[in-house]
């Protein structure tokens, strides 16, 4: 059971230090467990791509065009919505109790999957036609470089959250 984030009774809360616990409103076990790095590297993947969606796409968006936008949609609202759940998840056992075994998660992870994968594929295509050919004729346009990367990552989080949902479409079907 501790592999699917919920605590056994008998694990303590919080952090040890010395005779006395902190944090002790935290669920650790959870933030542990598989599911629980599986919503962290949601997120981490997530913030990576936004931060060089903004510092090396905004600038040069009239090139990029929509794919951008599409983009920085995808990662903002996925970023958002994991962030509450992951958030939710660690502060409250009947919280992961009762969200994961509902509905919402398998479609939101099938969902944010899809938009990962459409936007990212979006995004390769503008590199490809649009950025690429200022790549190899401006010295130090960093853009392509950061924007391919960032689409490469785009997939990675596609398959992390294509993953989340048949885990927690197992998980609402019974298979614990």
């Amino acid at each position: 059971m501790a592999s699917f984030g919920v605590r056994g009774m008998g694990q303590p809360l919080g952090i040890r230090i010395c005779c006395c616990r902190v944090c002790t409103c935290i669920n650790f076990g959870f933030v542990l467990s598989r599911i629980g790095l599986l919503k962290l590297m949601q997120l981490g993947l997530a913030m990576l791509c936004e931060g060089l969606l903004i510092r090396y796409g905004v600038p040069y968006a009239d090139s990029i065009g929509q794919a951008l936008t599409s983009f920085l949609a995808t990662t903002g609202h996925c970023f958002t919505t994991t962030g509450i759940l992951l958030l939710c998840y660690a502060f409250s056992d009947k919280s992961y109790s009762l969200i994961r075994q509902s509905l919402f998660e398998t479609l939101f992870n099938g969902l944010a999957s899809c938009m990962y994968f459409s936007s990212a594929s979006y995004m390769g295509f503008a590199c490809v036609v649009w950025l690429h050919p200022q790549f190899l004729v401006r010295p130090g346009f960093w853009a392509y470089p950061a924007m391919t990367a960032c689409y490469y990552m785009g997939y990675a989080a596609g398959i992390l959250h294509a993953l989340d949902a048949y885990l927690a479409f197992r998980h609402f079907r019974g298979a614990r």
